[in-house]
């Protein structure tokens, strides 16, 4: 035990070493955050709550839908949450392929949520099905089930793809 101890000690933290703050301001993402930022708390004047529905993905939209409430990204910090129950949401935001044992909840939630109501169909098998498509277990797209406001493709696809997503839904 001894000589790995001295062996961690040796070698100390081996992971990348946080960006300098001049960095980060050259850097056009995080410029896009901010102002993607103000223009949705400018077109809302409100808080938006988002109830997430995962209808059968891969969970990699689910990462990256995580990444959006770390402090890099801040979603809360411009007034958006997400809630445990769509009678709470303003926006279901669906990822995945519909199989078809999430069907009929994911008809629930939409029905669940009060009007005015908004989709964002999220990543490639939310959008057009993906690499599964339409089949005996699964309704492929997300507007094959209920309709779709907005679609944000990729797979999966990046936080600021994900808030332009979301930010074209409630312009809508």
């Amino acid at each position: 035990m001894i000589p790995m101890l001295r062996r961690i000690l040796r070698t100390g933290i081996v992971t990348e070493k946080r960006p300098e703050p001049a960095k980060l301001a050259d850097s056009t993402e995080p410029a896009e955050v901010a102002r993607l930022h103000e223009d949705i708390l400018h077109i809302l004047g409100r808080a938006l709550t988002i109830r997430q529905v995962d209808a059968g993905s891969c969970n990699g939209c689910e990462l990256e839908i995580h990444a959006l409430n770390n402090p890099y990204t801040n979603l809360e910090g411009c007034g958006i949450k997400f809630v445990a129950s769509p009678r709470h949401a303003d926006m279901l935001l669906v990822t995945g392929p519909v199989t078809k044992n999430m069907e009929n909840a994911l008809k629930v939630a939409y029905d669940c949520t009060p009007d005015p109501k908004l989709v964002v169909a999220v990543g490639d098998c939310g959008c057009n099905g993906g690499i599964f498509g339409k089949s005996y277990a699964s309704c492929g797209a997300v507007e094959n089930v209920i309709p779709v406001d907005a679609r944000v493709p990729g797979c999966p696809p990046t936080p600021v793809a994900l808030l332009r997503g979301i930010l074209a839904a409630v312009r809508r």
